[in-house]
C-alpha cells in the first residue's frame, strides 16, 4: 500500500513541476534540486540497506521527501 501511495504522490510532484515549467516558472535551481534530492535519497537508501534496514523504511523515507516537495511546490 505504501509503495502505491508513493507512486501516486510522486506523480503529483512531477505534475506540479511540469506545470511550473509550462507556465515559465521553472528555474535552474529547481532542476538542480531535483538531481541533488535523487542522489541524496539513493545514498540514504543504500545506507539503510547496508545497516540492515527494511524496504519499508526506505519507502517511508521516500514518502516523507515526496510529501515535503509537494507541500513546497504547492506553496510556490
Amino acid at each position: 500500500m505504501d509503495t502505491a501511495l508513493l507512486g501516486l504522490e510522486a506523480q503529483s510532484v512531477i505534475g506540479l513541476r511540469l506545470m511550473q515549467i509550462a507556465m515559465g516558472q521553472g528555474t535552474p535551481s529547481e532542476a538542480q534540486l531535483m538531481m541533488t534530492e535523487k542522489m541524496l535519497a539513493f545514498m540514504d537508501a543504500a545506507t539503510t540497506v547496508a545497516s540492515g534496514g527494511s524496504a519499508e523504511a526506505i519507502i517511508e523515507g521516500y514518502r516523507r521527501r515526496v510529501q515535503a516537495n509537494a507541500r513546497r511546490l504547492r506553496a510556490a
